[in-house]
């Protein structure tokens, strides 16, 4: 991507989801994810139904009429994206490919954390760690991070996930928000980094998958290569026997990555490439909300 396009496909990219922050997601991104802690706001005169715990003796001593502490949620946030940019994520049927849609992704949680004045960092990783940008404040830090998720030219074509949870568990020492951003295909035996990693953060997967890989098209024989392995395979897809196959397995997929997401305690949201995930994304976070409550 020249220069020129690069500047020009970032723009359209921050005025769609800037838009799409203020209209559909300004108040779930902000409710959605929980403050690192309590912080002091205040000493007012006790009212009624208030709760006695919160009586500041000393400041009552002193006036001899009873004050209460009050506090607030701190508010600031780290927001981290861990974005596979392994080879297979240049699949695209259509005109926007799965790396199309990781940057969107990139893009529109960026500008949510910016507007809450949160921090935000990116790891890119394939079957090695690629890029890493520590966590910054301001629109400066996202618009790095979104063109460098659109333009970043990997090294590595594999994945390797529990790598990149190792990475982080390293780097990152206080609390965080850290979406996954991958189609985890591949990736090994990722569970125990995964899951020590989501006890300490607040952690989400974000799965993202293409229309077209959930079925074989009538085509007869098909050459298929991995593009992670280099791998070739000669299918007959004429065969209904192969193309139900084929949609057995991805199914079986799908419901193997929900249910360990599931059994690990990590949220988990699918979305597929060339298709609004907007609303999806605002119904997910509600999602959270709810279950916070």
């Amino acid at each position: 991507m020249l220069p020129s396009e690069l500047a020009k496909r970032i723009r359209q990219l921050e005025i769609r989801t800037r838009k799409e922050v203020t209209d559909v997601l300004s108040g779930e991104y902000k409710s959605a994810f929980r403050g690192t802690g309590m912080e002091f706001d205040e000493v007012r005169e006790y009212q009624p139904g208030d709760d006695v715990r919160s009586i500041d003796w000393n400041v009552t001593a002193r006036q001899g009429r009873p004050f209460i502490k009050r506090f607030q949620e701190e508010r600031e946030l780290t927001v981290f994206f861990a974005v596979d940019l392994s080879a297979s994520g240049l699949y695209g049927a259509g005109q926007t490919s799965k790396n199309d849609l990781a940057a969107e992704l990139c893009a529109t949680l960026a500008f949510s954390a910016v507007k809450n004045n949160d921090k935000v960092g990116l790891l890119l990783f394939t079957d090695r760690t690629e890029l890493f940008i520590p966590p910054v404040k301001g629109t400066t830090s996202a618009m790095r991070l979104i063109r460098e998720v659109l333009a970043f030219q990997p090294q590595g074509k594999g994945t390797d996930l529990a790598g990149a949870m190792d990475f982080l568990a390293r780097v990152l020492k206080k609390r965080a928000v850290v979406f996954l951003i991958s189609d985890f295909i591949g990736g090994g035996d990722y569970d125990k980094p995964l899951q020590l990693l989501a006890r300490r953060h607040d952690f989400v997967a974000l799965q993202l998958d293409d229309d077209s890989e959930e079925k074989l098209p009538d085509a007869g024989l098909v050459e298929l290569e991995d593009a992670e392995t280099g791998e070739i395979m000669l299918l007959d897809t004429a065969s209904p026997k192969v193309r139900l196959t084929y949609e057995f397995l991805f199914t079986q997929r799908q419901f193997q990555l929900a249910n360990r997401f599931q059994r690990l305690g990590v949220d988990h949201l699918r979305l597929t490439a060339g298709h609004e995930f907007t609303r999806e994304l605002a119904a997910f976070l509600k999602r959270r909300i709810r279950a916070r409550k």
